[in-house]
């Protein structure tokens, strides 16, 4: 059954929006996936704040336009899946990274960021990059390094002196 105008109208203007607030796009072909694992898969979107939508080509073209996501239109071709990262940009990518390694039928096609269109095969350029709160706790562990390596060498030096008082004692005791 073909979509009306105006389903086409709200498509394209729910694909923008998540456009426009996404940090990064992956694109993925879905044939031969069962429809059991498209529907863990889109559990587990949720979960990590990511927005799943397969679209039309033409309503996708669409829908990217005037966003920093406009650089997919060239590779959109055949059955595509459409993963926008909302929170963290690396979400989508780990998401569709773990489920093409159970899934043999599901191709990582291409991923965007920032206006910059990569290959399928980068994948991991992106999947590794660090969740919010790992690069938070690493930023903190930076910070507080040379914090702890102060106090560490404040502490030694009445340590140090306790051990030189200890070895004269230790000294005079065996001379007398």
């Amino acid at each position: 059954m073909a979509i009306q105008l105006e389903g086409k109208k709200a498509i394209v203007a729910e694909v923008n929006e998540a456009a426009s607030g996404a940090l990064s796009v992956v694109l993925a072909d879905y044939r031969g996936v069962d429809s059991g694992d498209m529907t863990a898969l889109r559990a587990k979107a949720r979960e990590q704040n990511v927005y799943l939508r397969v679209v039309r080509n033409t309503l996708a073209k669409r829908a990217v336009q005037g966003t920093d996501f406009e650089c997919v239109s060239e590779v959109l071709a055949g059955p595509t899946l459409f993963a926008f990262s909302m929170e963290d940009p690396g979400a989508a990518a780990r998401l569709l990274k773990d489920f093409s390694k159970e899934n043999d039928n599901f191709e990582i096609k291409a991923l965007a960021v920032g206006g910059e269109l990569l290959g399928g095969e980068q994948i991991d350029r992106l999947a590794k990059l660090p969740t919010r709160d790992e690069a938070l706790s690493q930023l903190a562990g930076t910070i507080q390094a040379p914090i702890t390596k102060l106090a560490r060498t404040f502490n030694e030096v009445p340590s140090k002196v306790t051990r030189a008082v200890a070895a004269v004692r230790d000294q005079k005791k065996e001379a007398a």
